[in-house]
């Protein structure tokens, strides 16, 4: 070992591994300066958790790469009484390796670390062990008591490194979980935007009464009704009249998670739990913490995971998959279903201990052929909203009777359906008068089944215009030549666009993107 001056030593390799807050970066640059003074092929930074009774990676450098991807290997009995010994200054232990091929018996032996002689320094700060340093070297008998004495000189600026590292890592963690704290919940602020309820003052106006008491507290409530009522839009308006309207709304659709990531994705997951679990996830009951989560479709629960819905109802804790902790969670749970619970509870297939926990206080959403008062109200607002998603220049209008046809259609997939037919429409004929052609309703009468209210009749121009967008349809917006509008209509190309401009019907080019 050729001669050194210590203070020049310590204050090189000081700036080197003080130099940088990525620790993994100032490990490799200081291993770099370092091997002039002392054997090192390989340097890493682990601590040991007393809790697990393992030790964790903290960073790890080589004369190629570094990185800090944290592993944790559990500690052998031996160890684990060798660290239980008190010591308050730094301690540096030698183990030289002899050339022989048999694996070594530290903790570097689960790490898959390299094969050598090994010195280790276990760094005390303010009387506090912070964790150790382990140096490999490839040579034989690598080490002697003079490398011994330069890394205790080390001892201060490592411990300070390996504390900021820790923190800097774990703030960087914080920005992560802040980071995709944000975008989920991004991703819920604008449907929870249109917090009204449409309806709320005809209708629903019952039910929205319901919902403004309720709200205040933090009861669970159990939201009933055929699929398509608007549970979700309910279940939006119970959290924004609550105290936690500030906080998140965490949605979750049962019925669409795979039976397999069910309990994954409610309770989140540790490290390694299973095969693609590659980093500690959080569930949707931790993100809906101080907030409301909205459980829809809760009757597609498979039955685990209710038994563990009723731990949070009862006990407000939960356990990842493959953690061993119990966290505290504090959410109010809203569920929904359009399904008979009760005959699922004869059936064997809903816990009825689970169903009278979250019956607190149903509400039953009626269907909107009970509630037809309320047709014409969403028609013009799914209109509005559906020309500006459309980037329509404007709002058009309805041809007569267009309203009557679908006051008195019976909507089976209720305000869904509504919403669907309201954009199919707008997409099929862009901004020219609506005419929901599709939606005539059944009027049977006991003795002529045939016979028809005059508000059903059409008016010769209404079923001129459909008809001649339908050939347009069929023809995807072509007026002349073979299979063109005119051709399919039997008539003169120029005839028609004189009706098509007639009855306000657009043709052209921009016509053409409406009939594709």
């Amino acid at each position: 070992m050729k001669s050194i001056d210590e203070n020049k030593f310590f204050r090189e390799a000081t700036m080197r591994i003080c130099g940088n807050l990525e620790i993994d970066n100032a490990l490799k640059d200081c291993l770099l300066y370092i091997r002039d003074y002392i054997p090192a092929d390989f340097m890493g930074f682990v601590t040991y958790l007393p809790n697990e009774k393992k030790y964790e990676t903290i960073a790890v450098a080589s004369l190629f790469e570094s990185d800090t991807l944290p592993v944790k290997v559990s500690a052998t009995q031996q160890e684990e009484e060798l660290l239980s010994i008190k010591f308050t200054n730094p301690r540096v232990t030698i183990i030289n390796w002899d050339g022989s091929q048999l694996t070594q018996q530290d903790v570097t032996r689960n790490l898959e670390w390299p094969l050598g002689s090994r010195i280790i320094i276990e760094m005390v700060l303010s009387g506090k062990r912070m964790g150790a340093l382990i140096i490999i070297s490839r040579q034989i008998n690598a080490y002697t008591k003079n490398h011994v004495r330069l890394l205790t000189l080390l001892n201060e600026p490592l411990g300070i490194t390996l504390t900021n590292g820790i923190r800097y890592k774990r703030e960087q963690e914080r920005k992560k979980l802040l980071a995709d704290d944000k975008r989920y919940l991004e991703g819920e602020l604008q449907k929870l935007s249109e917090y009204k309820v449409i309806g709320g003052d005809m209708g629903l106006k019952e039910i929205m009464e319901s919902v403004r008491k309720v709200a205040k507290m933090n009861s669970p409530v159990l939201l009933l009704g055929e699929t398509g009522v608007g549970k979700e839009v309910i279940a939006n308006s119970i959290h924004y009249y609550s105290k936690r309207r500030e906080e998140p709304f965490v949605k979750v659709n049962c019925g669409a998670i795979p039976l397999s990531l069910v309990d994954s994705e409610l309770f989140g997951h540790e490290k390694g739990a299973f095969t693609g679990a590659v980093s500690r996830k959080r569930g949707r009951f931790e993100r809906a913490h101080k907030g409301t989560i909205f459980l829809d479709e809760i009757g597609e629960l498979p039955l685990k995971v209710q038994v563990r819905l009723l731990r949070v109802l009862q006990d407000k804790t939960i356990e990842r998959v493959g953690g061993e902790t119990t966290i505290k969670v504090d959410c109010r749970i809203i569920a929904a279903t359009h399904r008979d619970l009760k005959k699922m509870i004869d059936d064997g297939t809903f816990r009825e201990d689970l169903y009278f926990r979250l019956s607190l206080f149903p509400l039953t959403i009626p269907p909107l052929r009970e509630r037809k008062v309320d047709i014409p109200q969403l028609v013009r607002y799914f209109m509005n909203k559906k020309s500006h998603e459309l980037a329509l220049p404007g709002t058009p209008s309805f041809v007569p009777s267009a309203m009557n046809r679908l006051v008195e259609y019976d909507w089976p997939g209720n305000v869904r359906e509504l919403e669907n037919a309201v954009e199919r429409e707008l997409i099929l004929h862009g901004c020219s008068p609506l005419a929901f052609a599709d939606f005539q309703p059944d009027v049977v009468e006991k003795n002529n089944q045939s016979d028809q209210t005059e508000k059903d009749f059409l008016m010769l121009n209404e079923v001129l215009d459909l008809h001649i967008r339908k050939a347009l349809f069929l023809s995807h917006g072509k007026i002349e030549g073979y299979k063109g509008a005119a051709e399919l209509l039997g008539m003169n190309p120029g005839t028609l666009r004189q009706k098509m401009r007639k009855l306000g019907i657009p043709f052209g080019k921009a016509a053409k993107e409406i009939y594709k």
